[in-house]
């Protein structure tokens, strides 16, 4: 007689359907082959040329954050194959060829291989890299990198590139333990568990990101440069002149002013360069610098008011040449540049302008766009309204002027390019961020034929973009006036960079660019957009003529734009030299 098997008895530790089984305790997980094969090819592509040269620090970076993009994508390239059938059979099909002593052989020697031919192709395209970032140097008269100073950037973007993805790994293995929470304790069906638990790692991750690390980030700069703009540039002092806000006759206080808004006071052409510069009997004057800083008024219309106010007091309404100028971030206003309109026009000039914000000028694109429009287009119609307030035969000539996020505030000041020509009696802007919308829009529109390096809108009858003085005359067609122009090098990365860069090619980049050397430029997914984004730090670090710098540009510029009656080249040679003197 067969005895039955006993009963099993129930315990609590068996597993209930619908709860996951605890999985052993395992060893991170290694390296996955695609990510570091995609990786790499991420990280070698960031090494080829872009608009501007950089040193091997942020080739490293550069390289660094694409390889982590590329590991990324190789990694789920490999998962997405892995659910494909046909994929699955094809890999099947391909390991039932291969002997298992000849897998087993090679196996160990896999991973080995790998790396081996990982640091084979990065010292090589390192040092293709540095032959290029020699000659894109040599070409602008830069000094240039070593081999041996760029191969340091190797071992750096493999540590970057590793920071990103163990962070990317810690944020996966948050999102399995919420995972593996909901299911348990919620029972929530595996899909709807994985997609909560993903949005929430990403909703976590955003409010950490943006409401403590950038809020407190942010908040830590903006005491900072607060603090940093009570202070003053060595040099400075209060100026005594009455054509001066600051002045012991000014409306304005000195210590409201703000550092920039002091140094922009405080600076200009002396008596005897403005005499120099001046034609033959023409006996110059002192010309008027009006500003309004962040601290001397509690608004934009009140600094706008205070401003024109001081503008008034000045004199400033029975001058030749009222120019608007918004300022950038931090109340910078580039001195050369209203300088040059000084001497052209003997000082028979105002110039005015407020600060909006503490913070640098790439910062403020950042965070604080929203406040150089509302300046910007506070002081126009403020400007605009005490001059509609003359007689039409007796107003001075209203230009506006403004460089990189100030040409940003200052283009939103108006509505369009008619209403630029409508309301000024001429526009020079400076380095025009991709975002400003009037100059986009123009790009947009350009000429058929015409490329974004050379563009040409509506035959250059009424606005003109140009990166040399020979561009300035092209075509060699009629320009009316109120003119209206924009300076933009080839290789400023602010004129070009764009969040649109990350997954779509630009028009600008349609066809290979050529750049700084006569490299050519590329565009690749993810890359190129980081390239750019370092480039940017990089824009200012050029020789004049190249990148971010249009001092030696701007004064033609004027020319182009307000040139005074009967003004020849000679006139502008001799401002020129006056220009350089004050440089040198």
């Amino acid at each position: 007689m067969t005895r039955p098997a006993p009963a099993t008895a129930p315990t609590d530790a068996a597993p209930d359907a619908g709860t996951p089984p605890r999985s052993p305790r395992r060893l991170p997980r290694p390296p996955s082959a695609a990510g570091v094969v995609v990786g790499t090819v991420f990280a070698m592509l960031a090494m080829t040329p872009s608009l501007l040269p950089r040193d091997w620090l942020f080739q490293a970076l550069v390289s660094g954050i694409s390889g982590a993009l590329g590991y990324g994508i190789g990694v789920v390239q490999a998962w997405a194959l892995r659910h494909v059938p046909a994929w699955r059979r094809l890999v099947a099909a391909a390991r039932h060829r291969v002997p298992p002593r000849v897998r087993t052989a090679v196996r160990p020697w896999l991973v080995p291989a790998l790396a081996v031919a990982v640091v084979v192709a990065l010292a090589l395209m390192l040092t293709a890299g540095a032959r290029w970032q020699r000659e894109m140097t040599a070409a602008i008269g830069m000094p240039g990198p070593s081999t041996g100073d760029w191969l340091r950037a190797g071992p750096l973007l493999v540590l970057v590139a590793v920071a990103f993805v163990l962070l990317a790994r810690g944020l996966r293995w948050v999102g399995l333990r919420i995972e593996r929470a909901l299911r348990r304790w919620l029972r929530f069906p595996r899909l709807l568990a994985g997609a909560v638990a993903v949005a929430l790692v990403a909703v976590l991750t955003v409010v950490l990101v943006n409401d403590v690390l950038l809020s407190r980030a942010l908040s830590a700069a903006d005491g900072a440069f607060a603090l940093a703009n009570t202070e003053d540039h060595a040099g400075v002092t209060q100026p005594e002149a009455p054509e001066r806000s600051g002045s012991p006759a000014s409306l304005v206080p000195w210590d409201t002013l703000g550092r920039e808004g002091r140094r922009f006071v405080a600076e200009g052409p002396t008596a005897d360069e403005l005499a120099a510069a001046a034609p033959d009997g023409v006996e110059p004057r002192t010309p008027i610098r009006a500003y309004a800083g962040l601290d001397s008024a509690d608004s934009a219309e009140g600094r706008a008011a205070l401003a024109v106010a001081d503008l008034e007091r000045a004199g400033a309404f029975d001058r030749e040449v009222l120019l608007v100028v918004t300022t950038t971030g931090s109340g910078w206003v580039n001195d050369s540049a209203v300088s040059a309109l000084e001497l052209m026009h003997a000082g028979d000039t105002a110039t005015v302008s407020t600060q909006y914000s503490y913070l640098p000028s790439w910062l403020s694109f950042l965070v604080d766009r929203s406040r150089a429009a509302d300046d910007a287009q506070a002081l126009a119609a403020a400007v605009e309204e005490r001059v509609a307030a003359l007689p039409a035969d007796d107003r001075p000539q209203l230009l506006a002027y403004g460089e990189s996020l100030g040409s940003y505030g200052s283009e939103r000041a108006y509505e369009s390019l008619a209403d630029i020509r409508a309301r000024t009696d001429g526009v020079l802007w400076v380095g025009p961020p991709n975002s400003n919308p009037v100059w986009h829009a123009l790009m947009e529109r350009r000429d058929p034929g015409t490329t974004p390096g050379a563009p040409v809108y509506a035959s250059g009858l009424l606005v003109r973009f140009a990166g040399d003085t020979d561009q300035m005359a092209t075509p060699p067609t009629a320009w009316e006036e109120p003119r209206v122009l924009y300076l933009q090098h080839a290789s400023d990365p602010i004129v070009w960079w764009g969040p649109d860069l990350l997954l779509t090619r630009p028009d600008w980049l349609a066809a290979p660019h050529t750049g700084e050397g006569g490299l050519t430029m590329t565009w690749y997914p993810l890359v190129t957009f980081w390239q750019l984004t370092f480039d940017l730090v990089n824009s200012k670090a050029v020789p004049d003529g190249h990148g971010h710098n249009y001092d030696a540009l701007t004064l033609d510029g004027w020319v182009a734009v307000a040139a005074p009656e009967g003004w020849s080249d000679a006139d502008t040679a001799r401002v020129r030299g006056v220009l350089a003197d004050r440089a040198g």
